[in-house]
């Protein structure tokens, strides 16, 4: 308890003698071991005690709490309050800080863990999740983009009571179609939508259901296939990209290896975050590749700009940490893993610095497979360094080649050749 950060005596009080004080010195360490700025912790804990002084105006034991509690103090208490003590009052830092709060007690078994959906339709979700991860192989963040949509659609159809898929009709699709378009009315939108449930759809076919019907009224935009050109860097913009890493930037180390990475071995966002220790091979020069999008292992030569590129974020730049991901966090909470966001705003950030429009990092990828073309890599050859399952996914590369094309095209008319 000597530990723990100065704090106004009456919320002091709140926090050490009221019905959250057993808990404290496990929010502290939890404050402790994250790496949190003296600062923040003191406004982590003023917020805490607020809320444990409303527990004590409400007779709520500890046992009691749950999200709905939190949500209750923040909408009723908030506005009207007129604690003494110097009281936090920002609603967004007070969830910040009472979100851990559930965690440690839930943890500490005071209060049960949240139940799971119930329910008819939650019953559907499951088993239509089981099937796209066991019989379809899809990513989770693909499972979880179709079960919004899926969700959507049962419970305008069937909240509260069974769902049986024969009951939807032609015109409840068509409904569900546009009212999901007059929220987000683009082309990708009504190609997500469109695939999702037809996916779904043939889903309940294998269950038995008639659902041609359904099928029949589910139209996408127009959407050809390979018309557009993948954007890729040329090598002046590549120059360009790699130097604007300087050291005023506070990971710039960081920042190179992450577009090397995608540069080089043409890894994906999600692929350079799950990255760990383990996967990289210094002696045989790999990089194995765990849980990719295809749901498989690979691995990939390290090339030695790349190696070079890690070992220098790896021994000077990366934090002591105990995790074992590559890529940690820079600031509080410590011990963690970058997330995915953070790996594609290392990248846009840089296109952004040195003016480049298409400033994903897919075109990092893109760059990649352009420069193999170029060099007179086969397309096949192409789809296995992108871990393509499909062979026809690397097809647009084809009008890239430069020399290929050169060789088939026709004379301009009126042209001397």
């Amino acid at each position: 308890m000597t530990k723990i950060p100065a704090l106004h005596p009456i919320v002091r009080a709140w926090l050490l003698e009221g019905p959250l004080s057993t808990h404290v010195p496990t929010y502290v360490a939890r404050l402790r071991r994250g790496g949190y700025a003296k600062n923040t912790s003191s406004r982590c804990l003023n917020g805490v005690a607020h809320f444990a002084h409303w527990m004590s105006m409400c007779n709520l034991p500890a046992q009691m709490l749950d999200d709905g509690c939190i949500d209750q103090f923040l909408s009723y208490h908030l506005p009207r309050c007129d604690c003494p003590g110097r009281a936090l009052r920002t609603p967004r830092e007070l969830r910040a800080a009472l979100v851990p709060l559930l965690a440690i007690l839930r943890e500490e078994h005071v209060i049960a863990q949240p139940p799971p959906p119930a329910g008819p339709i939650a019953d559907e979700l499951r088993s239509y999740d089981a099937h796209m991860r066991n019989a379809r192989g899809l990513a989770a963040g693909t499972c979880r983009g179709r079960l919004r949509i899926v969700e959507r659609l049962l419970l305008a159809k069937f909240a509260g009571r069974p769902v049986i898929v024969g009951e939807l009709q032609p015109e409840d699709v068509r409904r569900f179609i546009a009212e999901q378009l007059e929220s987000l009315s683009t082309t990708s939108n009504a190609i997500t939508i469109a695939s999702t449930l037809r996916a779904y759809l043939r889903y309940r076919a294998s269950c038995g259901d008639a659902v041609q019907p359904l099928l029949a009224v589910i139209a996408s935009p127009p959407n050809w296939s390979l018309a557009s050109l993948p954007k890729c860097l040329k090598p002046e913009e590549v120059d360009r990209l790699l130097s604007s890493f300087t050291d005023a930037l506070p990971s710039p180390r960081r920042g190179i290896a992450v577009v090397r990475l995608a540069l080089d071995l043409g890894l994906r966002s999600i692929e350079i975050n799950r990255l760990q220790l383990a996967d990289i091979d210094w002696r045989m020069g790999t990089v194995t590749l765990k849980h990719t999008k295809s749901r498989r292992q690979d691995i990939l030569p390290l090339p030695a700009t790349t190696g070079l590129a890690l070992e220098a974020y790896l021994r000077h730049e990366r934090p002591k940490t105990s995790d074992r991901a590559v890529f940690v966090r820079h600031l509080a909470p410590y011990d963690r893993p970058i997330g995915v966001d953070a790996i594609r705003r290392v990248v846009r950030d840089a296109f952004r610095r040195v003016g480049i429009a298409h400033g994903r990092t897919h075109a990092l990828r893109h760059t990649l497979a352009c420069r193999l073309v170029n060099q007179g890599v086969s397309i096949k050859e192409v789809a296995d360094v992108l871990r393509h399952r499909s062979l026809n996914t690397s097809m647009i590369y084809a009008k890239l080649d430069h020399g290929a094309l050169a060789g088939v095209a026709l004379p301009w008319p009126g042209s001397a050749q």
